[in-house]
């Protein structure tokens, strides 16, 4: 299962908000604000324009000093509308949530997270690109609804709802996963309870199950692993596999434990199957997505997750090979 990126684009935004956090009392003016200072004066029209050219109006500017920086995570509402339609909108996807994103280096012109700088937790704002100019950019690949040379323009309304530093987000996740931790282990205490299930408990809070040991050799971080599965929630909707066609995907996946390129609990667990295993593994939420579903419609928040899995290959990497001996795993 792949880890996903919490990542604000156009197209998407697949994360979800933490508790909103106060703000101080102090009204600021939008000359006194040290952002606005970089910024064009305003147009006719009541819009600034960034020094990387994205085009932005405060429309409601709540007290506070905050303003986010490189490395902080902001949660954010928005809507992306173009020629008066609304192409996406965080609310539908997110359930009325704002999404979060760790605010970058912007590293294009028109990037909408340079407007975020701008603002304060409570203010609303309205960021708006030309498609002429976006399409300029490397690597921009042009949607069905831009029109190239007619002057259209991409807005998008948003309000920041939430700034939090790294560090401060850090702990809080720190704090949330604990808690999160002993919530899971009694609902999986429970659900072996019921289905009369005897699963292996690991320190970190993985449990398994085998169902058919192998006996190749068992994989180490940095050896890549190739695997069938079939993902399940814990109350037995299936939401992926690997060995159902009706996920559109049938061929084994690949990836290198330990490298972070999966959940937590997957890395862990493909250390513990020899090669030609089937079993399952019963993955509390902070070894899986967390708060962060990449698809709250199908796999929850905070959300338990089951996977049976078989152990097809396992790919030693060069150091490995060499300290392994040569009769291992025959």
């Amino acid at each position: 299962m792949k880890k996903t990126l919490s990542v604000l684009t156009v197209a998407t935004i697949s994360a979800l908000s933490v508790s909103a956090q106060s703000k101080k009392n102090t009204k600021t003016s939008e000359t006194t604000k040290p952002q606005a200072k970089m910024a064009s004066a305003p147009r006719e029209d009541g819009f600034k324009k960034t020094p990387n050219g994205l085009e932005y109006k405060i429309i409601t500017d709540a007290p506070g000093t905050q303003y986010p920086k490189v490395g902080d995570f902001i949660s954010a509402h928005l809507q992306l509308i173009v020629d008066d339609s609304m192409h996406f909108s965080t609310r539908q996807v997110m359930n009325n949530a704002p999404a979060e994103v760790q605010m970058a280096a912007v590293p294009t012109k028109g990037d909408i997270l340079e407007g975020f700088t701008f603002m304060t937790p409570g203010d609303s704002a309205i960021f708006r690109y030309s498609v002429d100019s976006l399409l300029t950019i490397p690597g921009v690949t042009p949607a069905p609804w831009m029109k190239q040379g007619q002057g259209q323009m991409i807005y998008y309304r948003v309000v920041l709802a939430d700034v939090k530093s790294s560090e401060q987000k850090q702990k809080e996740s720190a704090e949330a996963a604990a808690k999160q931790k002993d919530i899971d282990d009694k609902l999986l205490q429970d659900y072996f309870k019921a289905k009369n299930i005897k699963a292996t408990k690991t320190a970190s809070g993985l449990y398994y199950t085998v169902s058919k040991m192998g006996t190749g050799i068992v994989a180490q971080p940095g050896d890549k692993v190739s695997v069938n599965y079939t993902g399940k929630t814990l109350e037995g909707k299936a939401f992926d596999s690997n060995v159902d066609s009706a996920f559109q995907h049938v061929q084994p996946f690949e990836f290198t434990v330990g490298q972070g390129m999966v959940i937590k609990g997957w890395d862990e667990g493909f250390t513990i199957f020899k090669k030609g295993s089937k079993g399952t593994l019963y993955i509390p939420s902070p070894l899986a997505y967390g708060q962060n579903s990449p698809d709250p419609s199908r796999i929850p928040v905070n959300g338990i997750l089951i996977f049976d899995v078989e152990l097809l290959d396992v790919i030693q990497s060069d150091l490995h090979k060499q300290n392994t001996p040569a009769t291992k795993g025959k």
